[in-house]
């Protein structure tokens, strides 16, 4: 696959981005500071364990990707890559890099960077990277010469392209290549770390903000704001208080709740955007009792899920079948088990499975209650999310005991120590059906595969999708995915949910859809003079 395009199209996207480069320049207030909150002190290295959704935007602004999202379509766009092409019969990715890159203390970008962020940290098990899982299929990167790399494979990855534009920035390997462990430098990640995005670090105030100002070295040129700072408020109601108050400019996840008073502000808009994202709950299969499908079944059944979508939603979502969302298209299988909310059901199953009720209402078997811990962290909707399945088990005899942790300590503890029997959270994924990181048996136990679910012939599976060289194979092999996962119910499905950004009306050029793909274009935002 090769993404340039023709001279004559190349001709027209340019004169179209001068042309609305120079309205933009006409328009712009170029003395303006966004204002932006995290729910908590963010780790400023995309790889760092643990580095999530409090670290995740701002690192896609400061350390960019070899390819980033279309703002129209989701598909693979050059970024520090400026093409790429599969070869040896999907064996290996070539890619072309931009010239003319630097770092932001000035050292030229090239190859080796490239190389030492894949073979030195993502693939290096000693390390622990965040999201390596997602390209265990990697087998090493090729320096070919100092703009061109070639990713070598074990197996077929068809999306690997895709995979690259999700939160894998490329790292400096003339700072980070002598370090001991590249992803625990504090001066780095906690500090003012050298990166190619069209804004930098000026100030890290722990606990409070990080301040990014535009970096002059940029290779597209100087981005239209003066700035930008994201300031650490964990509580979601209070940076929608905030925004309110013309505070804050972008408040990303918005619960729903909070749409109507933010519309009547006339000051702010609120986007209603797509992911590639499902919430779920977590079963530990390390734990044997959870290991029974039948349980797992009657859970998923024992659970009013439209009703906690209008609940926690106000309707802005759509009950799961599985993890990959209906806007994948012609890759979505939507003719899969399915299980309605159904009590009588769920206890029946419970029954069958030996699980009887007890003198104290909790599910008993050969002296085992059916109780689980289920750890919580402060983060959007999983709190109450949590608390109400917590009520819809407790009507059909399970037991379970909620603790809610802050947020970082949650990371560490339940997605990264998997210490917990039961949890209820989210994966946003990239817009493909590969979802092999969070299912296949390699990722398990240290990858994302948090329930430490495994089989042999999903993971079979799983690999015919990346091997497909033509979207009818992908189609086949995903679909047969989709259905073994529905039954299988590695992860108890609770919704697709649409994604509410809440954004200030002056705030141009920011793409509306989805808010991983607007921060990857945050170059082209820019505030309207008033």
């Amino acid at each position: 696959m090769k993404v340039r395009g023709t001279p004559h199209r190349w001709l027209i996207a340019l004169l179209l981005s001068a042309t609305a480069a120079f309205g933009a320049a006409q328009e712009a207030d170029t003395s303006a500071v966004l204002n932006l909150a995290t729910n908590a002190d963010p780790t400023l290295n995309p790889w760092a364990p643990g580095a999530v959704i409090e670290s995740n935007l701002i690192n896609t602004i400061l350390f960019e990707q070899l390819t980033r999202y279309s703002p129209e379509d989701l598909t693979p766009s050059p970024m520090l890559a400026t093409s790429w092409h599969a070869e040896d019969d999907g064996l290996a990715w070539v890619f072309e890099l931009r010239e003319g890159v630097v770092w932001s203390d000035g050292d030229p970008f090239d190859a080796a960077d490239v190389e030492f962020t894949f073979n030195d940290v993502v693939l290096n098990p000693d390390l622990g990277a965040q999201s390596a899982s997602q390209f265990s299929s990697i087998d090493r990167v090729e320096v070919i010469d100092d703009h061109t790399v070639r990713f070598v494979l074990k197996e077929p990855f068809s999306a690997l392209p895709y995979y690259l534009a999700s939160f894998a920035g490329i790292l400096p390997v003339h700072v980070l290549g002598e370090a001991e462990n590249p992803l625990q430098v504090a001066e780095f990640n906690k500090g003012i770390p050298v990166t190619t995005g069209p804004y930098k670090v000026a100030e890290f105030v722990p606990g409070s903000y990080v301040r990014l100002v535009p970096n002059e070295l940029y290779w597209a040129g100087q981005p239209k704001l003066a700035g930008m700072v994201f300031r650490i408020i964990p509580d979601l109601n209070t940076q929608v208080a905030e925004a309110m108050a013309g505070q804050l400019d972008i408040v990303t996840r918005l619960s729903p709740q909070n749409v109507q008073g933010i519309e009547s502000t006339g000051a702010l808009e609120v986007l209603r955007q797509s992911q590639n994202l499902f919430f779920f709950v977590a079963p530990n299969f390390d734990d044997e009792r959870l290991a029974d499908p039948r349980v797992r079944q009657a859970m998923v059944m024992a659970i009013d899920r439209e009703a906690m979508i209008q609940a926690i939603l106000s309707g802005y979502g759509e009950v799961a079948s599985g993890p990959v969302a209906p806007m994948l298209g012609a890759l979505f299988n939507g003719d899969v088990q399915k299980y309605p909310f159904d009590p009588e059901a769920a206890a029946a199953l419970l029954d069958e499975a030996g699980w009887t009720l007890g003198p104290d209402g909790v599910r008993q078997k050969d002296g085992e209650r059916l109780s689980f811990y289920m750890p919580t962290g402060q983060f959007g909707d999983l709190v109450p999310a949590t608390l109400l399945v917590q009520q819809y088990w407790q009507d059909v005899g399970i037991e379970v005991d909620v603790q809610v942790m802050e947020w970082n300590a949650y990371i560490q503890d339940v997605v990264l120590g998997r210490n917990y029997d039961l949890t209820l959270a989210w994966w946003s994924m990239p817009p493909t059906a590969d979802v092999a990181p969070y299912f296949a048996c390699s990722a398990a136990h240290t990858g994302n595969n948090i329930p430490n679910y495994c089989n042999e012939d999903l993971d079979a599976i799983m690999d015919e999708g990346r091997a497909a060289l033509t979207l009818e194979q992908q189609i086949d092999a995903y679909a047969r995915m989709q259905e073994l996962l529905a039954e299988e119910l590695p992860y108890l499905y609770l919704w697709w949910p649409d994604i509410l950004t809440a954004k200030s009306v002056r705030l141009q050029g920011f793409p509306e859809i989805n808010a991983n793909a607007a921060f990857q274009w945050s170059f082209d935002w820019y505030v309207a003079a008033q």
